[in-house]
This record gives structure tokens, C-alpha cells and sequence, in this order.
């Protein structure tokens, strides 16, 4: 009959050594998934993109003068110049 008792070794192993194991492997798995999901799809999120700073968008300059703002102009001057405030063909373009 054989001595069932544990050793040292074998207690660290127990314990200690299968747990922290365990415990980084699960970690790895998890970083793992998480780098793929960001190469893969994150990173080609606007919001994410946002967050993180990854792409900045440039400011547009706004154009001095709008569509409806010119159009209002013209209806303005026609409409002092005496045309009854109705914009030609010509005018609009």
C-alpha cells in the first residue's frame, strides 16, 4: 500500500500554479477576442472612431454665402428694383 499524502509540489501545483493558469488563459482568450473585434470591426465605427480620437475630422469652412441666402438676395433687389419680386430663369442660376 502506497503513501496517499500530497507534497509540497503538488499542493503549489493544486493551488496555486492551476488556478493562475487558468485564470491567464481565460484573460488571454478574452484579449484575444477583444483585438480581433477591434481590427476586425471597431475600429471602422464612427462613434468609436470619435472616442478614441483615431480619425479627425477637418472643420469645412462655411461657404460665405448660402443657396437660400442668395436666393433671398436676389428677391430683395428685384423687389427694390421695381420687378415685383419674382426671380427670372436666369436669376436663380
Amino acid at each position: 500500500m502506497g503513501s496517499s499524502s500530497l507534497s509540497t509540489w503538488d499542493y503549489l501545483s493544486l493551488y496555486l500554479l492551476r488556478p493562475l493558469l487558468a485564470f491567464l488563459f481565460v484573460f488571454f482568450l478574452i484579449l484575444l477576442g477583444w483585438f480581433l473585434a477591434w481590427k476586425l470591426v471597431l475600429v471602422h465605427v464612427p462613434l468609436v472612431q470619435e472616442i478614441f480620437g483615431l480619425r479627425k475630422k477637418p472643420p469645412k469652412p462655411k461657404p460665405p454665402t448660402r443657396r437660400l441666402s442668395r436666393y433671398y438676395s436676389k428677391v430683395i433687389q428685384n423687389s427694390d428694383s421695381g420687378n415685383s419680386g419674382t426671380v427670372t430663369q436666369e436669376e436663380k442660376s
